[in-house]
């Protein structure tokens, strides 16, 4: 694994029915103690959701695949995972992401294999592509007035939330037939 790219762990925690508000106060401990170490980008915490998965999803980013690795091997998280042992169903997963795999993951379901690159490409082509034909001319006339490099700016930061949260969870459940075929 390359050590000089962002990097991004998806830690999966099945609480314990009752033992919520303690899950809670060791995921503000947890996240404090995280700030203190090189290269932590931050964290984002994805809670169950009724019908749809029991787990809670914590999604840590460092900078470098190095500084995940010191993180995850310190004496700090070993701590706090000792201390998250009896608020938790069994033992946590852990998933280390690097690029794009991370668009394709099922909600709700066990993670998969990443799909191979040239299918990775060609549906986020297929998302870029329609977003484009879509959005550009709306972006275009709306905002024809502006700088362009603020024009590109907005555009493409819409384009990218709309990638991430809603065109790729489609795509990746429209395809995944054909995305997890060996």
């Amino acid at each position: 694994m390359d050590s000089s790219v962002h990097v991004t762990a998806v830690i999966t925690h099945r609480v314990r029915p009752g033992r919520e508000a303690g899950y809670e106060e060791w995921i503000k401990g947890i996240a404090a103690d995280a700030l203190g170490f090189n290269g932590y980008l931050g964290a984002h915490i994805l809670r169950p959701e009724l019908g749809v998965s029991p787990d809670h999803v914590i999604v840590v980013q460092f900078e470098t695949c190095q500084q995940l690795d010191s993180w995850m091997q310190s004496q700090t998280r070993r701590d706090w995972i000792e201390r998250v042992k009896p608020l938790i169903c069994e033992p946590e997963s852990i998933k280390v992401l690097t690029g794009l795999e991370s668009w394709f993951q099922l909600p709700g379901q066990p993670p998969h294999a990443p799909p191979k690159r040239y299918k990775q490409a060609l549906l986020v082509w297929l998302g870029v592509a329609g977003l484009s034909l879509l959005l550009g001319p709306l972006v275009a006339a709306a905002l024809a007035s502006w700088p362009q490099v603020l024009r590109v700016l907005i555009n493409t930061g819409i384009m990218v939330t709309l990638l991430t949260y809603l065109v790729m969870p489609f795509l990746t459940r429209r395809f995944k037939g054909w995305l997890f075929k060996a």
